[in-house]
């Protein structure tokens, strides 16, 4: 899945320029947790506000929240996310990053994904990536030892076919963060010497 298939099209937008008084009203009255906030120009970016800012840098020193502007305690620019994006690397990015939403933009904001977004429209339960990229490695293992049997062990076309192999699986091992043992291709290495000397690249 892709964040444009989980993502929340209805998005609040608000001026940089109101009052946290009047984005309060606005989360209040829309039951959201977060409001984008517009660009002035088109080379501008996308900010964004959420109740933490409001909680922690005006509630918490007892400031009038009518007399601090949105662009004083918002975030600018916001982590944005392309809506091709895959759900597990939105799900990573929020991790490695500790946030919980982003507003999905494409030349314009389209919508917002939110952990909640994730863990209600993903359907990370019933196709776990893990098992399906173990799949995807599976075959390509397969076909690249096909390849090489009909291509021959030093070809180019068998070289490529492994970088394919060790990529997927690179991808599985960051998943994971646990490189495995032995890659398919050492283990193909083991059997055939020579493939090794054919993945050597011209600079």
């Amino acid at each position: 899945m892709k964040a444009s298939e989980i993502m929340t099209t209805d998005v609040v937008t608000i001026r940089g320029s109101a009052t946290v008084a009047e984005a309060v009203k606005l989360m209040k009255e829309t039951g959201l947790r977060a409001l984008i906030v517009d660009r002035r120009t088109e080379e501008d970016a996308y900010g964004m506000v959420t109740e933490t800012d409001v909680v922690y840098k005006v509630t918490a020193y007892g400031t009038d929240p009518k007399q601090v502007r949105v662009f004083e305690i918002m975030t600018k620019p916001c982590i944005v996310l392309n809506p091709d994006l895959a759900v597990e690397y939105v799900a990573r990015l929020f991790a490695n990053t500790g946030i919980r939403r982003a507003p999905v933009i494409k030349e314009k904001l389209l919508g917002i994904v939110s952990i909640t977004d994730i863990l209600r429209k993903g359907d990370f339960v019933e196709k776990p990536k893990a098992l399906s990229l173990e799949a995807e490695i599976v075959a390509a293992r397969d076909k690249a030892r096909a390849l090489c049997a009909e291509k021959g062990v030093s070809s180019s076309e068998c070289a490529a076919a492994w970088d394919i192999v060790e990529e997927l699986q690179a991808e599985a091992a960051h998943q994971r963060a646990k490189k495995p043992v032995k890659t398919y291709f050492e283990e193909y290495c083991e059997e055939h010497p020579e493939a090794l000397e054919a993945r050597i690249y011209d600079a």
